[in-house]
């Protein structure tokens, strides 16, 4: 088992790990529209959608793959009202790509944010 860190995305804001890659396979811990910096890009959910797939892309990087390699997404919305727009934008880092995905309603987010998600993910080329 080995635990995944980058410093191209906000740092873990708890007791987690951004990923783990085990027997080939990464699993991401959540990651939401904040930037480096520890800053929330912006109170909208494309801006937040781009950001939060920015990071998962960042992650599944520093374990060798790239989001081609997504087999399963998990998104979690605060609003399902934002779900049309939040596609729009994973759709333009996805393309035809497709992997499986739940979409779910949540109460809320840490840092007060809209959208969240996480991935599970077998890097072609995995550290």
């Amino acid at each position: 088992m080995k635990f995944i860190t980058t410093d191209t995305t906000a740092k873990a804001i708890g007791p987690y790990s951004q990923g783990v890659l085990t027997g080939g396979v990464l699993y991401t811990s959540g990651q939401v529209g904040l930037t480096v910096d520890g800053e929330l890009v912006g109170e909208d959910i494309k801006s937040q959608t781009r950001q939060v797939l920015t990071n998962l892309s960042e992650v599944v990087k520093a374990a060798g793959g790239t989001l081609d390699d997504v087999i399963k997404m998990t998104v979690y919305l605060t609003d399902m009202d934002d779900f049309l727009a939040m596609n729009t934008i994973y759709a333009e880092f996805f393309g035809s790509h497709k992997p499986a995905r739940s979409t779910v309603a949540v109460v809320g987010l840490p840092k007060g944010v809209m959208v969240e998600m996480d991935c599970i993910a077998q890097p072609k080329n995995y550290v």
